[in-house]
């Protein structure tokens, strides 16, 4: 069991500046020698992190006030990389240490080291390492670009690389995830044990939160007393003290063996830790991962939009309805607390930006500020949203450590053309219990079956489930050993999914075994609830204007006994704009040779059915429905600064792009539910986009909009449109009760 964990090492970059500042108090006097500059912190890539200078034979941080995408320009640059993409604040890597060397950085673009710009003085601040700046450096590097000053992180003596817990021997059969053993740290090319002298629970408690258990318990020394007498141990640490808020262990004040020396722990042993898991990863649970995928899920708390568990867009209850968090000052502790509520370990990343998509309810926390040992993150400070402070391109998300469960080494993919997808091959074993591969029956598999599967193998979203892979037929693994594989969408592995006790395949060969295509990202679509509420009407509209309509089955089954094209149809009529809030496009899943053209409409359509439109009574029997087929994708409005992509016409390219906007008026054909059969009274009115799901979206459970329906014969009413998902589950238990319940109670 392992975590990557990183410990701060130095990009460094020789910078010549003969120049002198005109105003030491504006701006630092340029040195003769060369400013050593590096990323640090924790996430880290080598292309972005905490920014660090040394100066005067110390490393400090610069202060996030008045920072800029042009001061990230130039550091970046100075680290040999071609430009930035952005650029972080409010410690958003984690606190440094030390001085604040500058403050008030004001760069012009053009400067070849940080130093030259404007600012307040090495060493002059009033900030807090709470403000500490980052930087998000593209990852190209400037051609020709040498620095003699670069430390090769290999010969760093204390680096530490990665982390795991050592079961003893007598434990060593447990299931996963292993809670409780040896601490070991990776050093070099083996694994070093810790020191426990000085070891408190709150080192414990930033181990575990690492290991992804969000809870840290006492260890009995005793039960592990002869085991740990028996080691001959190398120890490469020697002292910890960490305060307990920290989401990584370099974070925590360290001792390390000097170099070429005996290490000894003398008086002490190998550090032991236990960690309490989460619920959903409680051994010989029944409830394990057997919530939703809302198994990112608390009462009071969520992550939506993310591709693996423990990752997502934080979204809390407030007054029975589901909202946002504005992401300023945004950062790992807060993200930690978040994290460890919902049963994970502490934060590897604090996502700004909208990075897992945005919201589309109320945003109801701003500029929270975590230490990082609250049991809730209502429990931290932070600003209530005013209409102008955040918007939901400013949400925030989080990425949460997550126990090591071995799930995706009993699954892979394989024949395709790139990492991403292939056939789908699974670690089975026969009656004698020898272990191999085997295939999946294509015949039902489908995109909930192909999600599973990408997520378990840990590549994000499905893009497509295929029921054929005959065209990827390059592994000598022939035999199925599962098949009718039925999943909800929401299992982690492939195992927790219902399937046939025994083979039952009607195409047995290899060639039609299932298979998936895996993505990082994917669309999602949301109805604009209120816009629905507000442009709602009746139409009684002549037969002998709706011959087009009939023909695309858009009218109830009694329409055909009418006595055509005398009458009319009474029509439940509403505008729809159907937002595309995702990562990626969407996209018919269908290519265009196969749309079918309607030459009544003058139209094609890309998918058979797009949305559902449906009239319920109070046992949520269908009064009415109606379909609308996707006879034009196209992006109608975008947000500022999005491009539209897909126009219909001239038999153009059909979608919606992220950001943009699909809007059906309330007067096109076919935008309604025909109401002609239906009596008075009152009901729930349903639209479903997507409802056969055929095309992947990293979240289906916001395509259901629903809304109070209250019809007198002449009229009609709708109260408390929502988004399936915006209501707290006793409001929406509350809600469906309206039809039986409020009889003629609205006017």
């Amino acid at each position: 069991l392992f975590l990557l964990l990183l410990f701060p090492c130095c990009l460094t970059q020789t910078t010549a500046s003969n120049t002198t500042s005109a105003t030491p108090t504006s701006s630092p006097q340029p040195r003769t020698d060369r400013l050593k500059v590096r990323l640090t912190g924790f996430p880290r890539k080598h292309n972005e992190g905490r920014v660090e200078l040394f100066h005067k034979g110390e490393w400090g941080t610069i202060c996030d006030d008045d920072f800029s995408i042009v001061n990230a320009h130039v550091l970046c640059r100075q680290l040999g990389f071609v430009e930035a993409t952005g650029w972080t604040h409010s410690a958003k890597y984690g606190k440094g240490s030390g001085k604040i060397w500058l403050d008030n950085v004001l760069c012009s673009g053009s400067e070849k080291s940080i130093e030259q710009c404007k600012s307040r003085g090495w060493g002059n601040s009033d900030c807090t390492h709470d403000e500490d700046a980052g930087v998000v450096c593209k990852d190209e590097r400037i051609p020709g670009f040498v620095d003699s000053n670069v430390i090769d992180a290999h010969v760093d003596e204390n680096k530490i690389e990665e982390v795991r817990l050592q079961p003893v021997v007598v434990a060593a059969k447990k299931k996963l995830p292993i809670t409780e053993g040896v601490v070991e740290v990776k050093y070099k090319d083996g694994w070093a044990q810790v020191c426990d002298l000085g070891w408190t629970i709150k080192n414990t408690r930033v181990l575990c939160g690492m290991l992804g258990f969000p809870h840290e318990r006492k260890v009995n020394k005793n039960f592990y007393k002869l085991f740990l007498e028996r080691q001959k141990s190398y120890f490469h640490v020697h002292s910890v003290a960490c305060t307990g808020t920290e989401v990584h262990l370099a974070a925590c004040p360290l001792e390390f063996s000097k170099p070429n020396s005996t290490s000894t722990c003398v008086g002490g042993s190998p550090a032991v830790i236990s960690c309490m898991p989460g619920p959903l990863f409680m051994q010989n649970s029944t409830l394990l991962f057997q919530k939703r995928f809302k198994s990112n899920y608390h009462e009071l708390l969520m992550l939506k939009g993310g591709a693996r568990l423990g990752e997502g867009r934080v979204e809390v209850l407030k007054d029975s309805e589901w909202g946002t968090v504005c992401d300023d000052r945004w950062n790992l502790p807060s993200a930690s607390v978040v994290c460890r509520e919902l049963g994970f370990g502490s934060a590897k990343e604090a996502f700004t930006g909208a990075r897992m998509g945005q919201g589309m309810g109320p945003i109801y926390m701003n500029e929270v500020k975590c230490v990082g040992h609250e049991k809730s993150i209502w429990s931290c400070p932070f600003r209530n949203i005013t209409s102008e402070d955040c918007q939901h391109m400013e949400d925030a998300a989080v990425r949460c450590n997550i126990p090591y469960m071995g799930l995706e080494n009993k699954i892979r993919i394989t024949g395709g053309r790139t990492q991403n997808e292939g056939r789908v091959e699974v670690l089975s074993a026969d009656p004698n219990g020898t272990l191999s591969w085997g295939l999946i029956c294509g015949e039902g598999w489908s995109t909930k079956e192909a999600m599973v599967a990408c997520r378990q193998l840990g590549l994000g979203y499905a893009n497509q489930g295929l029921q054929e892979t005959w065209y990827w037929d390059s592994s000598n693994v022939t035999d199925m050993v599962m098949s009718g594989v039925k999943c909800t969408g929401s299992e982690l592995s492939l195992s927790q999914c219902q399937h046939h006790k025994t083979i039952s395949c009607q195409k047995a060969a290899a060639k039609f075994s299932a298979g998936v295509i895996c993505s990082e990202t994917v669309s999602d679509l949301v109805l604009n609830a209120s816009l629905v509420q507000q442009t709602v009407y009746i139409e009684d509209r002549p037969l002998h204007m709706l011959y087009c309509a009939a023909e695309e089955d858009c009218l109830s089954k009694s329409a055909a006994k009418a006595n055509w094209p005398y009458g009319h149809r009474r029509l439940l009529r509403f505008s729809s704009q159907i937002h595309n809030i995702g990562r990626a496009d969407f996209k018919p899943k269908a290519g265009r040779h196969s749309w079918v053209w309607h030459a009544c409409h003058a139209h094609y359509h890309s998918m058979d059915i797009f949305t559902h439109y449906d009239l319920l009574n109070a046992n949520g029997t269908k009064v009415a429905e109606g379909h609308k087929a996707s006879f034009c994708l196209e992006d109608t409005d975008c947000h500022e600064g999005v491009s539209k992509r897909y126009e219909c016409a001239n038999f153009g390219d059909q979608g919606i792009t992220v950001g943009c906007w699909d809007l059906y008026r309330h007067d096109i054909d076919c935008q309604w539910i025909d109401i002609t059969d239906v009596k008075p009274g009152n009901y729930i009115m349903q639209v479903v986009i997507n409802p056969n799901q055929e095309v992947a979206e990293s979240d289906f459970t916001n395509n259901a909009m629903k809304c109070n329906c209250k019809y007198d014969g002449h009229r009609i009413w709708l109260h408390n449109c929502h988004i399936g998902d915006a209501f707290s589950e006793e409001a929406e238990r509350r809600f469906e009760k309206y039809p039986g319940q409020l009889n003629n109670k609205i006017s």
